[in-house]
């Protein structure tokens, strides 16, 4: 089998890989750094294949897919993606813009076109990687939450249209609380919480991507914090997010 994994030059995207790798599967990295892919490539072997290419473009996306589409890609990872912190108002809107670029066009238009030829071939994985923040609303990260919203919003209804169609393709969300990745460097954030090792967190996420399950949520304090948010009051919940969010300030 092959994979194809976004967002694959560091953090949860090149473990991914690594654990794909040592299952035996082949894998296609892509992501703007060139340096970084070609020592991951060169650590996995010859089971690897870099693409350095930027899918914040809507062409370079449908490009990397008229690239890739007749290659019988087995399983669709779209990892890519990053955070910006500060108030609505004062953040820059044209980062935002670029967030919004990649966090939500790049995985909507590689979903819909792969999707498309897994339901021809009735077969393939496909993982979009949201946050725990797929499911609140994240005051001084607001733009952020709102993009993984988007991913869990999207997955989940894709999933219902499959399951509806009887189709052996499957669809599954990776939703994980905080990770030690690059994230926090580039949303200029740190967590007050400890976070999830990456390698622990893409080990747990492709054994429930092949077992199928929908909602993938690494840890037993994230799923249980997930679960409780349905009973807490809305404006609490905002006051809530906004206290944690204002103790990541770096």
């Amino acid at each position: 089998m092959k994979a194809l994994i976004t967002g694959a030059s560091s953090g949860i995207g090149a473990d991914m890989a690594r654990v794909l790798v040592d299952e035996g599967y082949e894998v296609i990295l892509v992501a703007r750094r060139k340096t970084r892919l070609e020592k991951l490539a060169k650590e996995l072997g010859d089971r690897a294949r870099i693409i350095v290419k930027d899918i914040s473009s809507t062409y370079n996306c449908m490009e990397l897919y008229n690239d890739l589409k007749k290659e019988n890609i087995d399983i669709l990872i779209n990892n890519a993606g990053f955070g910006i912190f500060g108030e609505f108002s004062d953040t820059n809107i044209d980062k935002e813009l670029d967030m919004i670029d990649l966090n939500i066009k790049a995985l909507h238009t590689l979903t819909k076109l792969f999707l498309k030829d897994f339901k021809r071939k009735d077969r393939g994985y496909i993982l979009n990687v949201a946050s725990s923040a797929g499911f609140l609303s994240g005051p001084l990260m607001a733009s952020y939450y709102a993009t993984k919203n988007y991913v869990v919003s999207l997955s989940l209804a894709i999933y219902e249209e499959l399951r509806r169609d009887n189709s052996n393709v499957s669809i599954s969300v990776l939703c994980p609380g905080p990770v030690n990745t690059e994230f926090n460097k580039i949303a200029r954030v740190h967590f007050s919480i400890k976070g999830m090792e990456s390698m622990d967190v893409a080990k747990y996420a492709i054994k429930k991507m092949f077992d199928e399950k929908l909602i993938i949520i690494p840890g037993l304090k994230m799923k249980l914090g997930i679960f409780l948010i349905r009973f807490v009051p809305r404006k609490l919940l905002l006051k809530i997010s906004y206290k944690i969010q204002n103790g990541k300030r770096s």
